[in-house]
């Protein structure tokens, strides 16, 4: 099974890591910029076990638990916690941890068996999913670290994650593209998307806005109105300078209706055509 390998896009092209201060600095300022509901966080991959333990802070799973990610995502932006877990702390041999690296999925998983007559109508299609998946290759990781940007515990994070409305994420495109203009497009794995997200955003570097799945809402607590975007730390300073420059525009979280009966010619005007002199 052919399984995505880290190559650098042009959105990960800065060279300058961020610590940890840096990002609860940006943290604050992405808070301020879109009012989200939940914390941002940052998520490392470690090569050994005992890295990943000397993170400051670093809470563990009780022994014997077998989470799926999206719940531990979830209790680090909901509880503020810093949260550490390997394979033993997921389902095994899934893709809880295989999407991350952690493990290569069962067989059961990868030939589609589990998912045949459930999520899929035949066990080719449900193949067919999992041959497409996104994943960290497996066998250089051995845990994973996710913290809340603002309590600065994880320097230089390979990407940050955080949960928005729908109208939030187009505000944090548009930052995106202020400077430099790039087109986006998405991938939508179905079920399973944290694929998507912290999957592609890991395995190829590009940032990637993701439609949470059954799994992620039903175990992992995600809103119905909720998205995930997931990138590297250097596409939210990106993304952070472009919003701040169009609220200097008059552009910004929340957006305000006019409503359907209001004539739209004043704000067209100012935010379509002729700025003010």
């Amino acid at each position: 099974m052919a399984e995505a390998s880290t190559a650098e896009h042009p959105s990960t092209s800065t060279p300058d890591a961020l610590d940890a201060e840096a990002l609860k600095a940006l943290g604050a300022r992405l808070q301020d910029l879109l009012r989200l509901r939940t914390l941002p966080i940052s998520m490392k991959l470690f090569e050994t076990v005992d890295a990943m333990r000397a993170v400051p802070g670093l809470r563990l799973p009780q022994a014997g638990t077998a989470f799926t990610s999206c719940q531990l995502v979830t209790r680090c932006r909901y509880s503020g916690i810093t949260l550490g877990f390997t394979h033993d702390n997921v389902r095994p041999h899934s893709n809880c941890g295989g999407i991350l690296g952690l493990n290569k999925p069962s067989e059961s998983y990868l030939s589609g068996e589990r998912m045949n007559g459930i999520w899929f109508e035949n066990q080719d299609a449900a193949r067919q999913h999992q041959e497409q998946m996104p994943r960290v290759p497996h066998g250089r990781y051995a845990g994973v670290a996710v913290s809340p940007l603002r309590s600065a515990r994880l320097d230089d994070p390979d990407i940050v994650l955080f949960y928005g409305t729908p109208g939030q994420m187009i505000i944090f495109i548009n930052g995106l593209q202020w400077r430099r203009y790039e087109r986006f497009d998405f991938s939508v794995t179905g079920e399973s998307a944290c694929a998507d997200s912290w999957g592609t955003a890991l395995a190829t570097g590009k940032t990637s806005l993701s439609i949470p799945c059954f799994a992620e809402r039903r175990y992992g607590g995600v809103a119905d109105d909720e998205l995930l975007m997931a990138l590297r730390p250097q596409e939210l300073a990106r993304a952070i300078e472009g919003m701040e420059g169009l609220s200097r525009a008059g552009l910004r979280y929340p957006i305000i209706p006019y409503g359907p009966n209001a004539d739209p010619g004043p704000g067209m005007d100012f935010s379509y055509g002729d700025k003010p002199k």
